[in-house]
């Protein structure tokens, strides 16, 4: 047994805690690093192509698991299309209702919600999927598959297998701040990441500089090759993979998966 798996006070990321929802707003909103969401220059360009190449240009349903503060949503919106987005987030999801009262959003985990509306496009971006368990994520697209309209698509922006190899052999790390996403107050965080089974799994020690408190945190993000992604969309009967969500063909850690139905 080793050191980690003798430790019962380690938890998830609590994304769906009001401070830490907060907290991760900051870091969407900020316009400084891509950790979060993307900078609003990239969103647009990515926009641009979900509108005329999963869209053709024509006014669609569209739903977005894991929607964040909507920056997708809006955006679409504004080019005519009707929105819905998911989040489990509610600072995300209270922003986004607040600077787009055109579409409609809503709070809760993405796996037990239901998805209604026979949508034209349902997407998940920025590698969310990878962050769900196996069985969650083939819940996850076969409500969709379910959902979708005949002719719907399922866009998916995951992370390439060789991305999150080299993700799991980062060396440990660490970092201070006088405030961020893990508290209000200084704090020192050290990360340790390892790579087990397909799956990264990072160790994220904070501890609170002024009240003395250890916190602990632990991700895990599952790696799929290509042909596991094609079987997880088996149901689907038209699957293409694109380089990125802007038309380059440049290879980065992401590949965009469109699945027809």
């Amino acid at each position: 047994m080793n050191r980690h798996s003798q430790q019962p006070e380690w938890q998830k990321i609590p994304w769906h805690d009001p401070d830490f929802s907060r907290r991760m707003l900051a870091e969407h909103l900020s316009q400084m690093h891509d950790l979060a969401s993307r900078r609003f220059d990239t969103i647009d360009e990515h926009v641009q192509w979900i509108h005329h190449k999963c869209l053709n240009a024509q006014p669609a349903r569209i739903l977005d698991l894991g929607c964040g503060p909507g920056f997708y949503t809006s955006r679409l919106t504004a080019l005519g299309h009707t929105c819905t987005g998911m989040d489990f987030s509610p600072a995300s999801i209270a922003y986004a209702q607040e600077s787009d009262p055109v579409s409609r959003y809503i709070l809760g985990d993405v796996v037990k919600l239901p998805y209604e509306g026979e949508p034209d496009l349902m997407m998940m971006i920025y590698g969310e999927l990878n962050a769900f368990l196996p069985a969650d994520a083939r819940q996850i697209i076969q409500k969709a598959h379910t959902a979708l309209q005949t002719g719907g698509k399922l866009l998916l922006e995951v992370s390439t297998h060789a991305a999150l190899y080299r993700a799991g052999h980062n060396p440990a790390s660490w970092h201070t701040a006088e405030k961020g996403l893990f508290a209000d107050e200084p704090y020192l965080c050290l990360t340790e990441s390892r790579y087990d089974l397909d799956r990264v799994i990072d160790w994220m020690y904070v501890y609170l500089m002024n009240s003395g408190e250890m916190r602990q945190y632990i991700t895990i993000h599952q790696a799929y090759t290509d042909d596991e992604y094609r079987d997880l969309l088996a149901m689907f009967r038209r699957i293409q993979f694109f380089p990125s969500l802007t038309g380059s063909a440049e290879v980065g850690d992401f590949l965009i998966i469109v699945a027809e139905k």
